[in-house]
């Protein structure tokens, strides 16, 4: 299995990116390739995707700018996606680990990250607006 490494510099600080994309509301917002609607369910949220709901939960509020967060897929399958916020120059670096599940080609791969990189760029434009 091949994990791909996509990211994206924001002009933005860290702390800011953070407070943003921290919150799971914000997702349809900058990653409506992953999320249509999110709803808080306990300590998860309910995420509506263009393949049916997932569940998924972030790592608990922190100062590091760790961002990862577990989505549970319809059948079960829990993928662990690695996230983070970093300090680079005066702005940020958002980085994002894809993992290729068991399931997917090389093909479909391909196309979640695409999927991705244009969520981060997103991210990266509403941020800098």
């Amino acid at each position: 299995m091949r994990t791909l490494t996509l990211s994206v510099n924001i002009n933005v600080e860290p702390d800011e990116v953070m407070a943003y994309a921290s919150d799971p509301r914000h997702l349809p917002e900058w990653a409506p390739g992953f999320a249509r609607s999110v709803k808080p369910d306990g300590d998860e949220w309910v995420v509506q995707m263009a393949e049916g709901q997932v569940r998924m939960w972030f790592t608990p509020p922190n100062a590091d700018g760790i961002l990862d967060h577990v989505v549970r897929m319809p059948d079960g399958e829990e993928v662990m996606n690695t996230m983070r916020v970093t300090t680079k120059g005066s702005g940020s670096e958002v980085s994002f680990l894809l993992h290729q599940r068991a399931a997917m080609n090389d093909a479909q791969l391909a196309a979640d990250a695409a999927l991705v990189q244009a969520d981060l760029q997103r991210l990266k434009d509403i941020r800098e607006d």
